[in-house]
């Protein structure tokens, strides 16, 4: 089960690790779309994480992946770290036994949770990318060149997203230690706290794309909303916090459209129009585990469930008055 080549890694982080040379079990768990090797192992009778990276590139960065994982384990936010070799891309972490998380406790459970992820010591920034605009504006181009749907297709999505671009902060005071990959199989609630996993996307970051991620699948309506946020900065929410809030789950929605549209096709043309699912209820069954996006036909259509509600917020008032609001108070600024 463990690949042939990092055998002996794994030996050597056992031993360090526990003092034994070998676990009494081990199961890989497949949930999640990372290319590193996860497993759950018992070690002198306890279970813990074996992570095992299997490439090393901009985004599977050992060094800050781990260094951003024991910050947030010395904090009470991932689970203890008992191992890490950033030579060998081997982590042994804690094994954190997951509840039900029901979305009425983790509107409040998360934003707090958040809270103090952002306040940890400023995580290192991504090398190949300044911030989520540039990694966003990366995926667009890609997908654009790759010709997969009908230029009448997109035109209106580009250009109504081209306005949020335009106007959105970047590198201000709001950049800061981030998850960045909030998806439920990472967020695990043991039944009393929760504990952020896979640190593998982790760095220093606008703060309201942690609250966005999670928002997809916690926020349901706009009174959730209010909560949620006001929990999150522990004070009523300003006009110009859920203006700046809206467009980044906008340029969120973006970014799943473009990325997970791209995995799913394989390059080749997608049926224009095709039917998607409801957001809510899409994200609903992922929150509860009843979807996975393991399949390529399920990545096309959680890309469209994205690219539909993305088009449907940018088409309301709301948004012209999110782009205002957050506009004139950097040009007064």
């Amino acid at each position: 089960m463990i690949p042939e080549a990092k055998t002996a890694a794994v030996g050597r982080a056992l031993r360090e690790a526990f003092g034994v040379s070998e676990f009494e079990d081990i199961r890989m768990l497949t949930a999640g779309l990372s290319s590193a090797l996860v497993f759950r192992i018992v070690a002198r009778g306890c279970p813990y994480l074996l992570r095992v990276i299997t490439r090393t590139d901009a985004m599977n960065d050992p060094t800050r992946q781990f260094a951003c994982m024991k910050s947030a384990a010395a904090a009470g936010l991932a689970p203890r770290a008992w191992y890490t070799s950033t030579e060998d891309r081997i982590s042994i972490t804690d094994f954190v036994e997951a509840r039900p998380f029901p979305t009425t406790e983790a509107r409040v459970l998360l934003p707090v949770t958040l809270r103090r992820v952002h306040a940890l010591p400023p995580f290192p920034r991504m090398i190949v990318y300044r911030d989520y605009f540039d990694a966003l504006n990366g995926y667009i181009q890609k997908f654009q060149a790759a010709n997969i749907m009908p230029a009448s297709e997109t035109e209106e999505l580009f250009q109504l997203y081209a306005r949020v671009q335009s106007i959105y902060p970047r590198h201000d005071a709001e950049m800061v230690s981030s998850h960045n990959d909030l998806k439920p199989e990472n967020i695990l609630f043991d039944g009393t706290r929760v504990w952020l996993i896979d640190w593998e996307a982790a760095f220093l970051n606008d703060r309201y794309t942690d609250l966005a991620v999670a928002a997809n699948f916690v926020v349901t309506n706009d009174a959730e909303e209010d909560v949620y946020l006001r929990t999150y900065f522990g004070e009523a929410v300003s006009e110009y916090r859920l203006a700046r809030f809206y467009l980044m789950r906008q340029a969120l929605h973006m970014f799943y459209a473009m990325i997970f549209l791209l995995l799913g096709s394989s390059g080749k043309p997608i049926e224009p129009a095709a039917e998607a699912p409801d957001f809510r209820d899409f994200h609903d069954a992922i929150w509860a585990g009843e979807i996975s996006l393991a399949s390529a036909e399920t990545k096309l259509r959680y890309g469209r469930v994205h690219m539909n509600q993305v088009l449907r917020n940018m088409r309301t008032t709301r948004f012209q008055d999110a782009l205002r609001i957050v506009s004139d108070c950097h040009a007064n600024a």
